[in-house]
């Protein structure tokens, strides 16, 4: 595993920046992220900034050669909020791509870069936001939507739509550009209150707050695209749901189950197999609303909290083959 983690040029235009902080586990998975990247980029460089814990825990274990540097993240800015509200702070190459820790790599990015270079900033992300996005997750969604809430949200603010962003990629290649869409992404966090955004720690497990509803207005505001999040073949995040996905142990072959129709591919977050499966199935008699493909991502995105378990396996199963020597 190793020779795919030393043999690679510092010197470049384009590089990769992960965030870690908080229990260790993030760290480990920031390390099993690059492992996965090696395999397929061993140029570009990579930078982590970290929390001091974690700088510490890389120093301990001699695993700093992993990065090609090692920048200490001051208290203010090792949270969600704290660290993307300020990318512009973290842009260490001319063109950069901030990476969440819970992501592994499933293909060459060489085609993603390319694609992504005509943008001076975005972040993956759908079109058009769903009703859940940034609000609540179970059936009180209706109150919101009888309330017609999402709509008074974007009145209030001068918006005429809203996007899904997923904020698990974010491209930004022009500082300035950058420094705008994350003030602006302050002033909208800041007026949470006049909004229908709820609060991320209302759901159990999450004990940070979101910033990607604010990230999202910032960018309508700016007239600034997202970049497709679902995108077939060319997908560059999928989402890891273990009965949408074939993988081997180490994730060197995945496979995702991807639906034509969104909102029959949407079913794959549903908890309950058998609901999901049903619901797919009738959806499925309708023209066209069963076609599928089985995509391989760039990456696979472990965000669901309930489906994190084959990640911290894969990232411990890393550290282990590290540190125990």
């Amino acid at each position: 595993m190793n020779e795919h983690l030393t043999n690679f040029q510092t010197k470049s235009p384009e590089g990769y920046v992960y965030a870690s902080y908080g229990s260790a586990g993030y760290l480990k998975n920031v390390i099993s992220s690059v492992i996965t990247l090696r395999r397929y980029d061993t140029k570009r460089p990579v930078i982590l900034y970290c929390s001091k814990e974690h700088q510490k825990l890389l120093d301990k274990y001699s695993l700093e050669y992993l990065f090609k540097s090692v920048e200490v993240l001051s208290a203010e800015h090792a949270s969600i909020p704290g660290f993307k509200h300020n990318i512009h702070m973290f842009m260490p190459f001319e063109k950069n791509l901030i990476l969440d820790s819970d992501i592994v790599w499933c293909r060459d990015p060489n085609t993603l870069w390319q694609s992504l270079s005509p943008y001076k900033f975005t972040i993956t992300g759908n079109e058009k936001a769903d009703v859940f996005f940034g609000g609540p997750k179970g059936f009180s969604v209706l109150i919101d939507i009888l309330m017609r809430r999402r709509e008074r949200t974007l009145k209030r603010f001068g918006l005429s739509y809203l996007s899904r962003v997923q904020a698990g990629m974010i491209y930004a290649a022009d500082k300035d550009e950058t420094s705008k869409i994350c003030e602006l992404s302050k002033l909208f966090f800041k007026r949470q209150d006049e909004t229908h955004f709820r609060s991320r720690r209302e759901e159990k497990g999450r004990e940070e707050e979101s910033c990607e509803w604010s990230l999202a207005m910032a960018m309508a505001s700016s007239k600034i695209q997202v970049y497709p999040w679902l995108n077939g073949y060319e997908s560059p995040q999928l989402d890891f749901i273990e009965s949408f996905t074939q993988y081997s142990t180490g994730f060197e072959d995945v496979k995702c189950l991807y639906y034509s129709d969104q909102f029959v591919y949407d079913l794959k977050g549903l908890k309950n197999r058998t609901i999901q499966k049903i619901l797919i199935r009738i959806l499925s008699m309708l023209p066209g609303k069963g076609d599928h493909l089985y995509v391989t991502p760039y990456c696979l995105h472990f965000g669901w909290m309930h489906q994190k378990e084959a990640l911290k396996s894969f990232s411990e199963s890393c550290w282990r083959e590290l540190t125990e020597k």
